[in-house]
């Protein structure tokens, strides 16, 4: 397996994975990705991408920041693997590259919010180290 990892660093590289991306948000429009990159880039938001025979199969979005509980963080944000492509260790192999990102960047840990259903999820990011520590609440306004 040739798989390659990208790190994009602008959304005119991010709009690349936006057919991938329809695949966790089926509602998204282009529009909406473009705004969204516009606000969150300058954020420490990046992604990267990977790609298997020269074709898109994985992309992790993923933030750099600092809490006061945490101190300097990487967040992974919107894992996602082609259906057609899962169970070949991509997920995998990106999530040990973010990894990679986080040791560089001098952050104490890894985070991301899984949904309390997404049951394959929760059972991937435990196989690879991360453990629940929380409630992540919401209120939609």
């Amino acid at each position: 397996m040739d798989l390659k990892i990208k790190v994009f660093q602008s959304a005119q590289e991010m709009e690349v994975s936006y057919d991938l991306l329809k695949h966790l948000y089926p509602g998204m429009s282009i529009e909406d990705y473009r705004s969204h990159l516009e606000i969150m880039l300058p954020h420490n938001y990046g992604q990267i991408a990977a790609f298997l025979n020269d074709k898109l199969v994985g992309l992790s979005g993923y933030w750099i920041g600092t809490k006061l509980w945490s101190g300097k963080y990487l967040e992974l944000d919107h894992v996602i693997v082609h259906p057609d492509f899962r169970s070949k260790k991509i997920g995998e192999t990106m999530t040990r590259f973010l990894r990679e990102i986080a040791i560089k960047e001098n952050c104490k840990m890894l985070a991301l919010d899984v949904y309390t259903t997404n049951y394959d999820g929760i059972r991937f990011y435990m196989n690879q180290g991360l453990k629940p520590r929380g409630f992540h609440m919401t209120e939609y306004l």
